[in-house]
């Protein structure tokens, strides 16, 4: 009985060694099937950047006052007369009147910890120009200093550079970009003895719009309006079949 017993437990390991044999091959098989099955297709990265010159310029112009709540009415009274001042001086440079949009005068009081002092308020216009002419836009931000000599407490809020033509150039460099990813896959595909065949499929990545020379990039997408002189970056995911 003993002697039974023992080669019954003999052949029950043999069995299970068995039988984990069989399982191993035949997960090898299945996990070898399934690498040779994605190796029929490779995804790369293309990308493409073109150097383009902005188009728009949108400058944002403040003028400031602080006065007494005494004198508030001259006050208003003098913001009138510095917004003639200021659009005669962009008139003087050649930016029309149809290019300026100015807004209502903003009030705002100042907080004095001296509660006896008398109230005094900050009025401000702002100026906006909306121009084709960058350069020349450009030019004129920089140099406000005879405004400051008549007495205008002009400043600069914001001076953003634009091109208006990028949608058209999305759909333009998409072909270059795809260009990019098949070149990029060839050469990937010959280190491994394959050929590449047909474009499987293709998404284009987020647009960078960034500053000449600069490699400021987002996850996200980017667009840096400080510089006239900008690159656009496109990038496009694509798949190809091997062969």
């Amino acid at each position: 009985m003993e002697n039974q017993n023992k080669f019954l437990m003999f052949l029950n390991s043999r069995l299970l060694v068995g039988l984990g044999i069989v399982l191993a091959s035949f997960i090898g098989a299945y996990t070898f099937y399934q690498i040779r099955s994605f190796d029929n297709t490779l995804t790369v990265t293309g990308s493409t950047t073109k150097q383009v010159t902005s188009d728009h310029v949108k400058w944002v112009g403040v003028i400031n006052r602080v006065v007494k709540a005494s004198t508030l009415k001259q006050g208003y009274a003098d913001m009138a007369r510095d917004l003639v001042d200021v659009k005669d001086f962009l008139k003087s440079k050649n930016i029309p009147d149809n290019q300026v949009i100015t807004s209502p005068v903003f009030m705002d009081q100042n907080w004095d910890n001296n509660q006896s002092a008398e109230k005094s308020y900050t009025l401000r216009q702002t100026i906006e120009i909306n121009s084709s002419d960058v350069n020349m836009v450009a030019e004129v931000a920089k140099n406000t200093g005879p405004l400051i000599d008549k007495g205008v407490i002009f400043s600069t809020q914001s001076l953003e550079f634009t091109y208006t033509k990028l949608p058209e150039e999305r759909v333009a460099m998409l072909g270059d970009a795809v260009k990019d990813a098949k070149a990029r896959a060839g050469s990937l595909a010959n280190a491994s003895g394959k050929k590449i065949g047909q474009l499987k499929s293709a998404s284009s990545g987020v647009v960078q719009v960034m500053s000449a020379n600069s490699t400021d990039v987002s996850d996200y997408g980017s667009y840096d309006t400080s510089k006239i002189e900008k690159n656009i970056m496109m990038t496009v995911k694509a798949s190809f079949t091997l062969k």
